[in-house]
């Protein structure tokens, strides 16, 4: 019997959506997280012979975006997980791998750092043997799931230097990984638990280096950036999705009362939710095509993979902005549900990589030059 990760999906994200209030005060999605490893969807993408479903990017996206119209902060752990569980897919232990397979470990990215802030390519934290061990220092800026998650994929500069980097396994509980002591308290997102994490000669063994040394940049640029720009177009597209139903809602289920007509009667409130559904049906399209032009190794697919989340994050911006204008001084109101989403749509605009850093790639791509 096939594995139905659609109808399982659809289940739990009503538990998403009964937290997600409690989850935007800052409480981490975590009956929702324990769900969805009961019901092996935190498994999706593990393969088949460590346990897990054996999916792909589709199925992924499909999950994410469907949490996302519930609950933004549960959508974005989940696309961190899978980002960084496709990467121990690839180079991972075994042990890891089944344990990811089985929803009995979180996994996330940890790239970003105050060094070298949304370019998270180019890590300055470093790694160095130290009696047969590797001992990892650094700052890293914003770790999603950062309290929570099991592991880490970690970066650093190569072992033997150079301006490249190499990807480690790193369990949060290893000594000298510290979580910043203050929780997230930010505009959006607020519920997944997004900290600085240092490290202070973290030792690991040598056989947690995730790919040859040097090779994290490959692999950042080959695996991670295509899922995560990918999952992160579904989040925006999940919000989208939210934002034009509870305007609908909102619009032909209030009234004035002196009139006997509805907000919906109104035609500028008609052409704004024209313009959201057009907007989130774009976003939904080329989510679709980009997933297309990656399974089948389309010559656009990189292309695709740098427009997709630029793309998204402008137009999440501008469809939660009419929906605020739609729902008027109800918006400000959190039962209506609209604000919240207001908000976690704008991360996608400054999450590396950032849109301005995305349009950039987007244009060296279309005057055929290099994006490095």
């Amino acid at each position: 019997m096939a594995f139905d990760y659609e109808s399982l999906t659809e289940t739990i994200a009503a538990t998403a959506a009964s937290h997600a209030p409690e989850v935007d005060r800052g409480v981490f999605p975590s009956q929702t997280l324990r769900a969805l490893g009961d019901a092996g969807l935190l498994g999706l993408i593990s393969a088949t012979e460590v346990g897990g479903k054996g999916k792909g990017l589709a199925a992924a996206a499909f999950v994410v975006e469907r949490l996302a119209r519930e609950c933004g902060s549960t959508a974005m752990v989940v696309c961190m997980h899978y980002s960084a569980t496709v990467v121990l897919e690839h180079h991972g232990a075994a042990e890891v791998r089944r344990a990811i397979a089985a929803g009995a470990h979180l996994a996330t990215l940890a790239f970003s750092e105050v060094g070298s802030r949304s370019q998270f390519w180019a890590p300055v934290s470093t790694a160095s043997d130290a009696a047969g061990e590797v001992a990892l220092t650094a700052r890293k800026s914003w770790v999603t799931s950062a309290r929570h998650a099991d592991s880490y994929v970690w970066s650093s500069k190569p072992l033997a230097g150079g301006e490249l980097s190499t990807l480690w396994f790193v369990p949060r509980t290893t000594p000298g990984v510290q979580v910043a002591s203050a929780a997230f308290d930010g505009l959006g997102l607020r519920g997944n638990d997004s900290s600085p994490v240092a490290a202070e000669a973290a030792r690991v063994p040598a056989s947690a280096r995730l790919g040859a040394d040097g090779a994290g940049f490959g692999i950042m640029m080959g695996l991670v950036l295509p899922w995560f720009n990918v999952l992160s177009t579904a989040v925006s597209a999940g919000l989208m999705e939210a934002a034009v139903q509870k305007a609908a809602a909102h619009a032909t289920g209030t009234g004035f009362q002196h009139s006997g007509s509805t907000v919906a009667d109104l035609p500028t409130v008609r052409a704004y939710l024209a313009r959201m559904r057009i907007a989130t049906d774009q976003v939904k399209a080329l989510l679709g095509d980009t997933i297309a032009a990656i399974a089948t190794g389309r010559g656009d697919a990189t292309l695709r993979v740098l427009e997709s989340k630029a793309a998204a994050g402008e137009a999440a911006t501008g469809v939660t902005d009419l929906a605020m204008r739609i729902c008027g001084g109800a918006a400000f109101r959190k039962e209506v549900g609209v604000e919240r989403i207001f908000r976690d749509a704008r991360a996608a605009l400054v999450m590396a990589p950032t849109t301005d850093v995305l349009y950039d790639f987007i244009g060296k791509a279309v005057c055929g030059l290099p994006l490095f």
